[in-house]
């Protein structure tokens, strides 16, 4: 429906208020360690973080979430398994501080009963359940939740790698089809299949408090 694709463009375009720019979920010490240094290696941790690690994760936390927004305790056990997937500080600070500004901005489209979401929120959390209260397809959301997120990414690696605006939409062509097989698998995936070997990426964002420059927060 024209509705539901108006409100995912909205609810997960860089311009809604939720902060998500400002984080980097440890990219930036990648880059500054040189990890990731041209297109390739850059598509390569995407890549990573997308099938192996958080992303994949909370995609599947999502997924939950937007099956059961009107399941408060259900809701509350979602959101301590998030936070106690988070290795890192920054990461747990990440995600609290954007799903606590999506619970806020997305209250400008209210839903017959107001939800009733932990707080803190996780991002992930805050997204499945508005959506699922919402009647939005479950797919739509995944594929555009997986989309933004790895847009983010990308953003990222233009800025500081710097890779440029065609390396980075190389990227981003690349891993559409990636990012449709995981919103299929994320939709029936059960809480048993979280699992995240995407160690470099923890370890970066372990790592990135003590950057001696940063531009971004994790």
């Amino acid at each position: 429906m024209t509705a539901d694709l108006q409100k995912l463009l909205t609810w997960l375009s860089p311009a809604f208020p939720v902060g998500a720019f400002a984080w980097s979920a440890g990219l930036e010490t990648a880059i500054a360690s040189l990890l990731v240094h041209d297109r390739q290696t850059a598509q390569d941790w995407i890549t990573g973080a997308l099938l192996h690690g958080s992303i994949r994760t909370d995609a599947i936390l999502l997924a939950h979430a937007h099956q059961n927004p009107r399941a408060p305790a259900i809701l509350q056990e979602l959101a301590d398994l998030c936070l106690a997937l988070t290795p890192a500080r920054e990461r747990h600070a990440e995600t609290t501080h954007t799903g606590n500004a999506f619970a806020t901005a997305s209250a400008a489209w209210p839903v017959d009963q107001p939800l009733e979401l932990p707080h803190p929120c996780p991002y992930p959390i805050a997204v499945g359940a508005l959506a699922g209260a919402h009647a939005i397809g479950l797919r739509d959301t995944l594929v555009s939740f997986l989309t933004a997120t790895v847009h983010g990414q990308v953003s990222v690696a233009v800025r500081l790698v710097p890779i440029g605006q065609t390396d980075g939409l190389t990227i981003m062509a690349a891993l559409e089809p990636d990012i449709g097989k995981l919103a299929d698998l994320c939709q029936h995936a059960t809480l048993d299949e979280i699992g995240s070997v995407a160690y470099g990426a923890d370890i970066a964002q372990m790592q990135h408090e003590t950057l001696p420059t940063r531009i971004f927060r994790s």
